[in-house]
C-alpha cells in the first residue's frame, strides 16, 4: 500500500485524473492535486479535502513547486504533446519517477526519442502510456509472449461496446491528426509508416462472450510505440470494433456518463491479443468496464511497484519492460477478468 506517500497528479480535475486521485487514496497514497486551471483545481480541492498546487507547463518554477516533496508524479493532462516534456523535465529536476496516461502516439514517440539517454544516465524512471491504450496492450502482449524472445506478428484487437470520448480525448486526437497531416500510422517491417489510404475493414474472431465482430484494421493506438520499444516483433497491428470507431469519429457523441457508485460508464471492453511466430500462436484476453476508469488502477499499480522496487529496468520504459507482466495483470483482478487459453473461442483462426 501507499503508506501515506505523496503523489502529485497533474491534470487531477480531468475525467481520468479524478479516477486516478480516487484510486491513489484507496491504495493509501496522498494525492497532491495539480493542473493548469486554478478554478477547477480549487473546486476539486474543496470537494476532496486534498491540497492543491496550480502549475503551468509554461512556468517551470510552478511545476517545481507542484512536485516538491512528492514521491512520484502522474501526468493526466492532455494533449500530452504540450504537457509531457515540461512535466518530465520537472520530474527529472525533482529526482522522482514520472508516469503518464498518454494515448497520443506522437507524444509517446517524443518521450522515447528525447529522454531515453538522459533518463538512463540519471537512473530515472519514466513510463509513458501507462494506461488502457499503450500500457495495457503491452502488458498483455508481453504476457502472451511468455518465453518467446521474438515473434513475427502481434495483433491487439479492441472490442469496445461503445466509445464516448472525453473532452481530453477529442483534444488529443485533434493534435495527433494535425501532426500526422490527416493521415494514419501503422507499424510494419519494424518501423512506423505514415499512410493516407483508408484502413481495411475485416472480421475479428473475438472469444466469447463477444464473438466475431467487424473491426477497423490498422486502427493504430499507442501499442505500436510501447510494444516494439522492448519486444522483437516487426509487425504490430491494432484493431477497433466499428461501433466504437464510429462513436469517436462522430462530433455529437456525448461524453461518458456514470452508471455506478465508482463513476464508471456502461462501456465494456474485451482486449484480444495474439502473437504469432511461424505457425504457432499465443493469446491473452482481458475484459472489463470503462477504459478511462481502468486506467486508474493500471497507473497506480505501476506507481506502487516503482516505489517499492518491483521493477526490472530504468530509463524511458514501457509497462511490459519494467514490470513482471503476468504478475502485474493478476494484481488487476479486482478490475479486469483474464481469460485462460482453455476458454471457448481460443481456437478461432485469425484473419490472414
Amino acid at each position: 500500500m501507499g503508506s501515506g506517500q505523496t503523489v502529485a497528479v497533474f491534470g487531477a480535475y480531468g475525467h481520468t485524473g479524478r479516477f486516478v486521485v480516487a484510486e491513489l487514496r484507496e491504495r493509501g497514497f496522498l494525492p497532491v492535486l495539480s493542473g493548469r486551471d486554478a478554478d477547477k483545481l480549487k473546486a476539486l480541492a474543496y470537494e476532496t479535502g486534498l491540497g492543491s498546487r496550480p502549475a503551468s507547463v509554461d512556468d517551470p518554477a510552478s511545476l517545481d513547486r507542484a512536485l516538491a516533496g512528492a514521491a512520484a508524479v502522474i501526468n493526466c493532462a492532455g494533449p500530452f504533446a504540450t504537457t509531457a516534456a515540461p512535466v518530465i523535465e520537472a520530474a527529472l529536476r525533482a529526482g522522482i519517477p514520472y508516469l503518464d496516461v498518454a494515448a497520443e502516439i506522437e507524444a509517446n514517440i517524443d518521450t522515447f526519442a528525447h529522454f531515453t539517454d538522459r533518463a538512463r544516465d540519471a537512473g530515472a524512471v519514466i513510463v509513458p502510456a501507462m494506461a488502457f491504450f499503450g500500457g495495457f496492450g503491452d502488458l498483455l502482449t508481453t504476457a502472451a509472449m511468455g518465453d518467446w524472445t521474438a515473434a513475427d506478428e502481434a495483433h491487439i484487437a479492441y472490442g469496445l461496446s461503445s466509445w464516448h470520448p472525453t473532452a481530453g480525448t477529442r483534444a488529443a486526437g485533434a493534435v495527433s491528426r494535425q501532426r500526422r497531416g490527416g493521415g494514419r500510422i501503422r507499424y510494419s517491417n519494424g518501423r512506423l509508416e505514415h499512410r493516407h489510404d483508408a484502413p481495411p475493414t475485416l472480421e475479428w474472431p473475438f472469444p466469447d462472450p463477444m464473438g466475431p465482430r467487424t473491426v477497423i484494421g490498422e486502427f493504430t493506438m499507442a501499442d505500436v510505440v510501447t510494444v516494439p520499444s522492448h519486444l522483437s516483433i516487426p509487425e504490430v497491428r491494432t484493431y477497433m470494433t466499428v461501433e466504437a470507431a464510429r462513436d469517436i469519429a462522430a462530433p455529437d457523441t456525448p461524453t461518458p456518463a456514470a452508471v455506478d457508485e465508482r463513476g464508471r460508464s456502461a462501456q465494456t471492453f474485451l482486449v484480444d491479443v495474439v502473437v504469432r511466430s511461424g505457425d504457432a500462436e499465443r493469446r491473452a484476453v482481458a475484459r472489463g468496464q470503462d477504459i478511462y476508469a481502468v486506467t486508474a488502477p493500471l497507473v497506480v499499480e505501476a506507481v506502487d511497484r516503482i516505489l517499492t522496487g518491483r521493477t526490472r529496468a530504468v530509463g524511458v520504459v514501457s509497462a511490459g519492460e519494467i514490470f513482471d507482466a503476468p504478475d502485474f495483470l493478476r494484481a488487476l483482478s479486482p478490475h479486469i477478468t483474464l481469460a485462460r487459453p482453455e476458454s471457448p473461442g481460443f481456437g478461432a483462426r485469425l484473419p490472414e
